[in-house]
């Protein structure tokens, strides 16, 4: 069994520890456990602060290098682009697993909530379930708009009705219409580095 991060608004500081149980389960703790154990994440801040601290700018490569072998697998998983899976961590959250939005959206891949009901999500901020959660979300979303990386990427963003409202265009919103460029230039940036 998976255990779940544990966080509180009266906690300043939390390392995570990652453990192989005798069942080779893999456990994470904010308590340091007896035994053999690796840090996973160490903290010296609030574990969820509240708004994006980076928009995808100045994450180090081994951040990016953290969460690959997930990337990779939901990529595999779904028919999806690692490049594509990259570039939107990189504009959403800049590789904080801890990221939170104004709007509510947590984790990684900034996952609203009801975004991570649809496909199952139940914890926001564990990496894995995060980004299988929005790969299948961008799936979803690239076979909704045939392929069109574009609209799909703007989906992600402003949801799939605002791009139906507006007759299968990128909406006009400000932050959809910055965004959108945003990613497809991490996407090209990734996809010639893979």
């Amino acid at each position: 069994m998976l255990l779940a991060f544990a966080t509180c608004s009266g906690i300043a500081h939390a390392d995570i520890y990652r453990v192989v149980d005798a069942n080779g389960r893999v456990l994470f703790t904010n308590i340091r456990p007896v035994g053999r154990y690796q840090v996973y994440l160490k903290e010296g801040r609030d574990p969820v602060p509240q708004g994006r601290r980076n928009e995808g700018r100045g994450y180090s490569g081994e951040l990016r290098l953290r969460y690959a072998g997930y990337i990779k697998e939901a990529a595999h998983a779904n028919n999806v682009e690692p490049a594509l899976i990259h570039a939107v961590i990189a504009a959403e959250s800049g590789y904080d697993l801890f990221a939170r939005s104004s709007k509510g959206a947590v984790g990684l891949m900034q996952l609203m909530p009801e975004t991570a009901r649809r496909y199952s999500v139940t914890n926001r901020l564990d990496p894995a379930q995060n980004i299988h959660g929005g790969t299948r979300y961008l799936r979803d979303l690239l076979r909704m708009f045939d392929n069109d990386l574009r609209l799909a990427v703007a989906a992600y963003n402003a949801g799939e009705q605002a791009v139906v409202k507006y007759g299968n265009r990128i909406p006009p919103y400000r932050e959809t219409v910055e965004y959108v460029p945003r990613v497809m230039a991490y996407y090209r940036k990734f996809r010639a580095g893979s």
